[in-house]
Order: structure tokens, then sequence, then C-alpha cells
């Protein structure tokens, strides 16, 4: 007896042992590492600002076309789809105070849409679900910019489609410039846009698989800036303005130099922020944009790179969704020269603060579970009705252990609390997304001016992609004061 209880110890002494290296095994394979692994032998690449032209009524007109193609990531080439060519799209560019109409025709084999994420505009004009372009069509929104200057971009949003038809390349960057900025400014010298995505590839194709342990879709193991893997970028001054967008399906980022020095934050989601902020490190999730300003050296070398981050959902949950991930984005290599640049102002802008106290609605919205305050995205239903010239305080909050990502269609929002405590100094810009932590509200403020219609309506909806397909979203219609809203079709 007792030796077969010895055997029967051992056995269970032997498994725990297997299990316990299973776990360790699963613990260190959940946490992706490239720092100082990247080779950085590719050129940046620079996307093309996009060509426009004036018609007679002196209105700039883009031509975009989503197409299907081919892209080489580093040496492996695979299906993509994109905007005037195999991946990605131009960079658009206009003035505050012009009228833009954008041809954009489908070419897919599906029908798409295109967002114009962060820009103010009539929802008809919003790219959102309720806009669908069939293939072999061509939708031409239009539209006067009136906003100040910032790095917006466009990207399609088809209802249940959305993460898909961006993580194969459908994307590209709005820029609209004011006059008013005295920072670095040459486009692609030392102003320059980078579109960070995550990427894996599976057998001559980009994987689309979801993320085994992690809830929010893919997590790739390849970073991709501007389509390119491994890039560096030559450096011809002493600061250059870089133009961060996440547009992941899911990863959040912490983006700083691999040095921990310091760079100035000018600008984010909605524009300049009133002073910059200097920091070494900033986070942005999907959707989220930052401009930020960096110094460098003659002859040296830097690598902008992601580090570990506090997600909000413990230790276990961070581990699973790429927080303690260390990714090298970006190597800058400054020329043996540089030109000398103007030192970056004290004061980069006016914002003008929304009073709380002068909302006219306070709402509270409560993501889990791939609802919104309990329920799914319905094409149908209006959840909310907003009177145009008034403002509105909304409160969001993450109820569940799963990072998101929350974006408001059409308006520029400010954040008024977070947790209880008033805005870092990072969020104290316009923005059109914030990041949720578990538990933590975000209290932000917007006002809604200027366009109404009672039968489109705007989203709004959690930027991790999978979760917005999968039924976090919901809409709301902006309506004149007296009037009711409308029926809203489902497309």
């Amino acid at each position: 007896m007792r030796k077969v209880l010895t055997v029967v110890i051992g056995l269970v002494l032997v498994a725990c042992g297997l299990g316990a290296i299973l776990v360790i095994r699963l613990w260190n394979g959940t946490a992706l590492d490239t720092t100082g692994e990247v080779a950085f032998a590719n050129r940046l690449a620079i996307p093309p600002l996009a060509q426009s032209r004036l018609d007679e009524r002196g209105r700039r007109i883009f031509e975009l076309t989503a197409e299907e193609s081919s892209h080489d990531f580093g040496g492996q080439r695979v299906p993509t789809w994109g905007f005037n060519g195999e991946y990605l799209g131009p960079t658009l560019r206009a003035n505050r105070g012009e009228q833009v109409v954008v041809n954009v025709h489908n070419g897919l084999a599906e029908p798409t849409t295109v967002h114009w994420h962060g820009m103010h505009l009539p929802a008809t004009m919003d790219g959102g679900p309720h806009q669908p372009i069939p293939p072999g069509q061509t939708w031409s929104p239009t539209w006067k910019i009136d906003q100040p200057a910032a790095t917006l971009w466009y990207h399609p949003h088809p209802h249940g489609e959305t993460a898909q038809h961006v993580y194969r390349g459908l994307a590209g960057m709005f820029l609209l410039d004011d006059g008013q900025t005295a920072l670095p400014s040459t486009y692609g010298v030392d102003d320059i846009p980078l579109i960070v995505q995550d990427k894996q590839f599976d057998d001559g194709r980009l994987d689309e698989s979801k993320s085994v342990l992690g809830d929010v879709g893919v997590l790739g193991d390849t970073i991709a800036v501007n389509g390119v893997t491994g890039p560096y970028l030559e450096v011809s001054t002493s600061l250059v303005r870089l133009r961060l967008l996440n547009a992941s399906n899911a990863r959040v980022y912490r983006f700083g130099l691999a040095d921990d020095r310091d760079f100035q934050l000018v600008a984010t989601d909605g524009g300049l922020l009133e002073t910059p902020f200097t920091t070494n490190g900033i986070q942005l999730a999907p959707g989220e944009r930052a401009e930020i300003v960096v110094g460098l050296r003659a002859g040296e070398t830097a690598v902008l790179r992601s580090g570990p981050q506090d997600l909000g959902i413990g230790a276990l949950g961070d581990r699973f969704v790429g927080g303690h991930d260390r990714l090298d984005i970006l190597q800058l290599r400054a020329a043996p020269t540089l030109a000398p640049s103007a030192p970056v102002p004290g004061k980069l802008a006016e914002i003008a603060r929304l009073d709380p106290k002068q909302a006219a609605q306070s709402r509270q919205f409560r993501v889990q579970a791939r609802t919104i305050n309990g329920r799914k995205m319905d094409m149908s239903r209006v959840d909310a009705t907003v009177v145009k010239g008034t403002t509105e305080l909304w409160t969001l909050t993450n109820n569940d252990g799963t990072p998101h990502s929350f974006h408001l269609h059409d308006v520029q929002f400010q954040v008024v609390k977070v947790g209880g405590s008033g805005p870092p100094p990072q969020l104290r810009g316009w923005k059109d997304t914030v990041f949720l932590r578990t538990g933590e509200p975000v209290q932000v403020i917007a006002r809604f001016a200027d366009y109404s219609d009672p039968n489109t309506p705007y989203m709004f909806h959690c930027h991790v992609l999978l979760h917005e397909d999968e039924g976090m979203m919901g809409q709301f219609v902006v309506v004149e004061p007296g009037q009711q809203a409308g029926q809203v079709h489902s497309h």
C-alpha cells in the first residue's frame, strides 16, 4: 500500500511539475519583446500627398479608389487592399475654410465605406455604416473644413466588417491646416506621418485570426509603419515632428524613445495643446493620434519604441492583451550635419474651455461584453437625441476586464475628469477618442454645433475594431430645438 501511495504521490508531483512548466511557458510566451531584434533595414515610406484640383466653384476635389492588390512587408508579399495603390492610402491635406469633395470609388468586390475620423461634418457625409458604397460605385461627399489644424485619418466603417477592411490596408491620414503653427511643417522632411499597425502573417497572407488569450482581436507580432517593417527615417533637422496614428485594430502602444529621453507632446486628436507637454512617453489606444517633437544630435541614432504599460486590468489581463510587450517601432538616423530648427513655441493655441455647468444634458455610457448600456448596435435604433447648439456631458465607464477605446463621431470633446480627478496634461487638448481603463470613469464634454439631421445618425463606439464589429456601438442624431428623432433606416 505504501508503495502504491508513493507512486501516486510521485505521479501527482510530476503532473504538478509539468503543469507548472506549461504555465511558465504560457506566461513567458504571452509577452512579445522585439527590442534590439529589429534590423531597421528598410527606408520609411512617406505616404504621398493626394493630388487635388479646384473645380469651377472653388471646391478642392480629391479622388480615392479602394482596390485589391498585394504588398511587400519586408520580403513577404501578401494580398492587401489599399486606396490609390497597393496598401494604405495617400495623405489628404486641406485648409480650414475650404470646401472639399472626395470622390470615393469602390473597386472592391464587396461594399465598403469611408469614414473621416475626427472630422466635423454633416451626418450624411460622415461615411459611417449608413453610407455604404456598392462595388463599382462612387460616393462623393462634400463639406466645409471648419475646425483647427489637426492630424485626422480616414478608414472604412462598414457594419460588422470594419476590422477586416482596416486590417487589410484601407486607411490614410487627413491633415488639416490653418496657417497658425510655428512647428516643423515640411511634409516628409521634418513633419513625418507615422501610421503604426501590428501585423501577423501565415503562409503568404495576412493572418486575421484573433489572439487566443486576449479578447481584443488581432495582436500581431510584426510592426509596420506606413506599411514598412523594420523602418528607418533619415533626419536632416535638429527637431523632427512625428504625427503618430495608432491604426492598429486592437493594440495599445506606449510610445517613447529607447534611451528614455524627453520629447514634447504638442497635439492630440483634435489639434494643438495650449502649451507643449514635456514627457518621455505617450499612450495611444486604437484610433488616437499624437504629435510629438523629438530633438536629435548630429550623427546619432534613436529608436522609437513601445514599452510596457498599465492597461488597468491587472498584471495577468494586461499581459494577455499586449500590455507587457516591448516593441521597436522606428529608427531615427540623424545626418552628420543637421539644419537648425526653431524652438517649439511656449504657447501653441488657445482652447476655449467648455463649462460643465452649461451642459444641457448629462449621459452615462457603460461599455461591457460587446454592448453599450446593455444593448448591442441596432442600425435602425436611435440611442440618443442631441439638440443642435447644446453642450452635453458624457460619462464613459468600462465595466469589464478588457481594454476599450471610445470614439465619438462628428465632434471633438474635452476631457473633464478621469476617475474623479482632473485630466492629466496629455488629455487637456481636443479629443475624439479616449482610452477607458476598467472601473475608471472618464467624463467628457462636447458641443454639438452646425449640423442637424433627424434621420441620419452619427456613431459612438469602441475603437477596438473587433468589439465595434460585434456590437459595442450606438448612434445618435442631432436635431433642431423642438424637433424629434426621425426614422433611421438600416442598410
